[in-house]
Formats: structure tokens, sequence, C-alpha cells
């Protein structure tokens, strides 16, 4: 009977003993899981695109920034920056076209790793995402046609007047939300080239565009040549920057570093002066 007590207290307390090593391997378990979570976060996905050899660029397009040249090539000031940051990020560009209006959507779902494409950096898409140091300075302004430029000078001339500009940018919530346009028909599109067009064909009365596309886009023997910016009329100053995912903080700074030392390189300057943009540029050398 001794013998048989004894051998039941050996199998309960060697049960005991087994339960609190598996309890301590769960809690270990959870622990490294933990740690390699706290790991992945403060690296933010770098290796993952490094892995990759790649950085999925997600762009519009609309010029000087990205657009496809006469021979079908994607060109433009972003493209040729990227292009550059990336050999020296040591990765390979892939430009991706994207819906604007899903941008953060593609972003998080890791379709692409970065927008890179005149994005205006904001408090919201600073708490959402991981933004790179400005690079360039932008505003919003009123294209219309030349002949009713003077017209829409004052915001009494807006009024009844059909006002696009592309869905979820900029240029729509300073349409939304400015007084000036208080009087206006406010409709969205899915694009800044598409609001243009809504103003060419006369099916819209202004577009609420980046001055950076009027630069590229409205000028003698373009295919804009009849609109022009409303002189005097400018808003929503702001500055562009390159959105990561959130806490990609390896990532964010090899692209910092890359985005200086291209302007150290002096390349930077001689691809905004191809786009007459040098003077917008933010980041200079050191």
């Amino acid at each position: 009977m001794k013998r048989i007590i004894a051998l039941m207290l050996a199998v309960i307390t060697g049960l005991f003993v087994f339960a609190g090593c598996s309890g301590q391997t769960a809690e270990s378990s959870q622990a490294s899981s933990q740690q390699s979570s706290q790991a992945d976060a403060s690296n933010g996905d770098w290796s993952y695109i490094e892995n990759k050899g790649e950085l999925v660029i997600g762009i519009t397009y609309f010029e000087p920034m990205n657009y496809k040249d006469d021979n079908g090539e994607l060109t433009g000031f972003e493209t040729e920056f990227a292009q550059k940051v990336c050999e020296k990020m040591g990765v390979t560009p892939k430009f991706q076209k994207i819906d604007w209006d899903s941008k953060e959507v593609e972003l998080n779902a890791k379709t692409i790793d970065c927008i890179w494409n005149g994005l205006t950096i904001t408090d919201e898409r600073q708490a959402n995402m991981d933004i790179s140091v400005p690079y360039m300075e932008n505003k919003q302004v009123m294209v219309t046609k030349a002949e009713n430029a003077d017209k829409y000078k004052t915001a009494e001339g807006l009024s009844g007047a059909t006002v696009v500009a592309e869905k979820k940018s900029a240029g729509e919530e300073v349409a939304q939300s400015d007084e000036f346009f208080k009087e206006a028909n406010y409709v969205s599109v899915d694009s800044q080239a598409k609001a243009l067009l809504e103003v060419k064909s006369g099916t819209a009365d202004i577009a609420v565009i980046d001055y950076v596309m009027s630069i590229g886009t409205i000028s003698s023997g373009s295919d804009y040549s009849d609109l022009k910016v409303v002189d005097g009329k400018d808003f929503a100053k702001e500055q562009y920057g390159i959105a990561l995912r959130k806490d990609s903080t390896e990532t964010l700074k090899k692209l910092n570093d890359a985005i200086q030392a291209v302007a150290n390189d002096g390349e930077l300057e001689k691809i905004a002066e191809k786009y007459s943009l040098q003077d917008l540029l933010l980041v200079k050398p050191q």
C-alpha cells in the first residue's frame, strides 16, 4: 500500500513539474514572440524590401512628376529622382500605377512599398505613415480656360461655376473647405490629369491642382496651352514627402540618407532643373 501511495505521489509530482515546465515554455515563447514583434517594429520592413531587391513605388501619372514620353517610356521628376535614390539604397525601383483614393490601403497591404508621387505632408498622414524629409514645396492653384482667368479672381465670379479636383487630394480639401469656393459646385474626379481634361473639354470650369503640375502641363505648344493659372490665387502652401508604412524606422533612415546623398552629388538639382522645378527644392547639398 505504501508503495502504491509513493508511486502516486511521484506521478503527481511529475505532472506538476511538467506543467511548470510547459508554462515556462509558453511564457518564453510568448516573450520571444513579443521581442520579435518589437524588433520588426523597430526595423520596419527593410529586410522585406532588401530581400526582394526592389522598392515598389506607388504613382499616378501627371506631368512633370511621372508620365509617359512620346516613346511610351515612364519619365518625370519623381521617376528620375526615385531611380537615383534607389540606386543609393541598393534596390531596384518598380513603378506601379495606383488609385490615389486607395493609396494607404495599397501601402498597408504591401501592394506597394511607398507612395512617391507629389504626396502632401499632413498631420493625419504623419500619424498613419512614416514620411521622409520634405524635399519640395508646392501649393494649390486654379486652372481655367485662358479667357475666363480674370473672371474667376473673385469669389463672386465663382458663383455657380463647376470646380473639380482629385479625390482625397490637397486640391479637394481646398475646394471643399476654403471660403473662396463656397458659391461654386464641387465635383471630385479620380486624378489631376482628369481634372485638367474636364476643364479643357468644358465639362468643368476650374480645376484645383498642384502648382508643380501646372508647370509641367500648361505651356505654349502643349495640349493645354488654352488653359491658364488664375493669377494671385494660391492656396494651401505645402511640402512633398515620400510615405512608407508606419514604423518603418530603418527603411526611413535609409531613404532619408539616400535623398541627401543624391542632393550632395548635385543630381537632385540637375533633375529638378530639367523639369523647371529647381526653385521649389527643399533638400540642399551639405
